[in-house]
């Protein structure tokens, strides 16, 4: 049930078409527009290869975001990579906690012989040594803001 435009419409679909195309020659006539076409024209070749290279990247981009298989790996190997810096954190936070429960449940107190005892550990010197670098980085950060 197609229906053909009446004669009234044709010349109303016409006066549109001409005057588009009045504002289109209009535009043309002024000479920043014929200047810009100048240079467009002139670099066609380049803009050519531009959008050909465009192209190309994006058929390649979505043919990378499409691929479930290379997307599978990616996730695998991201989890692979993730898996030790987790582990790691994991550790961290339980010897945190394990410490914490000791620290509540230990009533002895801790004296000046027994600091310095401390003191002697390895691992006691670079949490210190830690500690300074942070403090002294902290700062030197808030004397650049001022």
């Amino acid at each position: 049930m197609s229906q053909s435009p009446t004669q009234q419409e044709v010349p109303v679909t016409e006066g549109a078409n001409e005057r588009q195309s009045l504002d289109v020659l209009d535009q043309l006539m002024k000479p920043e527009v014929q200047e810009s076409l100048t240079v467009l024209v002139e670099n066609l070749p380049k803009l050519a290869e531009m959008v050909t290279a465009m192209t190309k990247a994006y058929d390649f981009a979505q043919s990378v975001a499409t691929d479930k298989v290379l997307i599978s790996d990616t996730m695998s190997a991201m989890g692979e990579f993730a898996k030790p810096v987790v582990e790691k954190a994991k550790g961290v936070a339980s010897a945190a906690i394990e410490a914490n429960d000791r620290a509540q449940t230990e009533q002895t107190s801790v004296g000046l012989f027994a600091m310095l005892k401390m003191l002697k550990d390895p691992n006691v010197q670079q949490t210190l040594r830690f500690a300074q670098s942070f403090l002294s980085i902290l700062n030197e950060r808030q004397q650049q803001q001022r």
